[in-house]
């Protein structure tokens, strides 16, 4: 039986993340999640990477200046997922005040080593174009952030570290681990049964974190986790250009609203502290009503219940802090290692966003390195990730149309914003829309389908169409049913 140098439970953007720069460092590593990769808290967030603007009202400034850094990080290693947007602030009489927001604005340019990102500016939404779509346009901040498609993100890491060496295995839920001498022995359950060996654990189970502590590893006392849920909800587009809104709420929170899928608007999220099981996750009425009302206040066009096309919800893993509100609650990261002689290493990961994963990662095989050799030498700021070695000033979709002219430009720019050059690992060989096989709907074709369960892991509907993809949002009940039926686990 081979014995691993590190084991990690845990398939989300922590999991997959530490997985890649482990492996990439030459360690031998193990990984596993009882269901899909990111199918959890790292594919319901907001899809921003961003540094968090109202963490600086909260004095989290380590957090928010490491976030911004990381911006421009993710975009040079992922320009495919990873794209600058601009947000408009519009200020709000009898809440933060002008000049409260504009000092905001003023740190949140200059902390992070900001680059190839836009300044800040004032606008008047009067007569900005972004304003046609408010109810009552006034003076508004606009600024840059980015947007990621997050659970495509979590799903790159993971192909990296497998194509560095790592075994990575989804819907495999470790049943029991228990340490013996100075190794762990992990027992496993699903697509991979057995038992595997490893001389350091990680758990980085996100919001079951406790769970894999005291009910997996059993008698492993947890940190004091508080689990705090986001929902969302996604209408279609309100609005007709490609900047996205931050409003602020009478009660300080603020909601996003977000041009989505070419043809709708995500507007989320809501903080409330969660008290089921994590498993057990769903936007209420009341989180769906709040949105509702908040994207309502904002917009000329009033949104009700009824316009939603999709909701979800996730489950934030927060460390606890004794903050009273769930929104002040603290979004950084804990490590915490349980190690010592003839004792095999336990690291315990506990908070994070999903913006800082990368560095993250860097600082649990720092933590790590305290117990068992690990490799020096951060890596995973230079390396691009999967389909991430774009090259050249022609967009890749026009690259792409070049190449196989009989795709329409539609289908090309999503393979190439979901793909990247990987795309052409899909397209390879084709000379017409035959060679792709059966299209399920919308543009998913068969090609595609068999791409996505050789090397991304997708064994269902539910992973091609809502964490693969968002074709969910286009695909017809009988398109669901045909590719349903393709696919290695049906729908289950």
């Amino acid at each position: 039986m081979s014995l691993f140098d590190l084991a990690i439970v845990g398939g989300g953007v922590n999991g997959c993340g530490i997985a890649r720069d482990a492996a990439g460092r030459g360690l031998s590593v193990f990984l596993c999640d009882k269901g899909d990769l990111g199918g959890g808290t790292s594919s319901a967030s907001t899809k921003l990477v961003h540094g968090g603007l109202r963490y600086l009202e909260q004095l989290e400034f380590r957090m928010v200046r490491e976030a911004l850094g990381e911006r421009e990080t993710l975009m040079r290693i992922a320009p495919h997922l990873v794209r600058p947007m601009r947000f408009v602030l519009p200020h709000r009489p009898g809440l933060r005040s002008w000049p409260a927001l504009r000092l905001g604005m003023l740190l949140y340019d200059n902390i992070g080593g900001r680059k190839a990102l836009g300044r800040s500016r004032a606008i008047n939404l009067v007569s900005d174009p972004a304003g046609e779509a408010l109810a009552a346009p006034g003076r508004a901040l606009e600024y840059s952030d980015c947007w990621v498609d997050d659970s495509r993100l979590v799903v790159l890491n993971a192909m990296d570290a497998a194509e560095r060496g790592a075994a990575i295995a989804p819907r495999s839920c470790c049943v029991g681990a228990k340490r013996d001498g100075g190794i762990w022995r992990l027992r496993l359950d699903g697509a991979v049964t057995g038992e595997v060996r490893a001389r350091a654990l990680i758990n980085a189970a996100g919001p079951w974190v406790d769970e894999v502590a005291r009910g997996v590893i059993r008698g492993e006392d947890a940190a004091e986790i508080r689990l705090v849920r986001g929902s969302h909800i996604v209408t279609h587009r309100l609005f007709d250009h490609d900047r996205a809104y931050i409003l602020q709420q009478p009660d300080g929170r603020v909601v996003f609203a977000i041009p989505f899928e070419q043809d709708f608007t995500l507007i989320g999220t809501t903080d409330v502290d969660h008290d089921a099981a994590p498993d057990d996750v769903e936007p209420t009425e009341q989180e769906i009503a709040y949105l509702c009302d908040a994207a309502t206040a904002a917009f000329r066009e009033p949104v009700y219940a009824e316009d939603v096309v999709w909701s979800f919800a996730g489950v934030r893993p927060l460390h606890a802090d004794g903050s009273g509100d769930a929104q002040k609650a603290t979004r950084d990261y804990a490590l915490m290692l349980d190690a010592g002689e003839d004792r095999a290493p336990l690291l315990t990961i506990y908070g994070g966003k999903l913006t800082t994963y990368r560095k993250l990662a860097e600082a649990a095989l720092a933590r790590l390195g305290d117990a068992i050799p690990v490799p020096r030498g951060e890596w995973t700021a230079r390396s691009p990730l999967p389909g991430g070695g774009v090259h050249g000033d022609t967009p890749l979709d026009e690259r792409l149309t070049r190449a196989f002219p009989y795709l329409a430009p539609a289908h090309a720019a999503r393979l190439a914003r979901a793909y990247g050059s990987r795309a052409w690992d899909i397209l390879d060989g084709s000379h017409s829309a035959e060679d792709l096989g059966q299209v399920f709907d919308a543009d998913l074709t068969e090609r595609e389908t068999r791409y996505l369960i050789s090397k991304e892991w997708a064994r269902t509907a539910e992973d091609v169409l809502w964490r693969r993809s968002k074709l969910g949002l286009r695909f017809s009940e009988e398109g669901w049913r045909r590719l349903s039926a393709f696919m290695p686990e049906g729908e289950a």
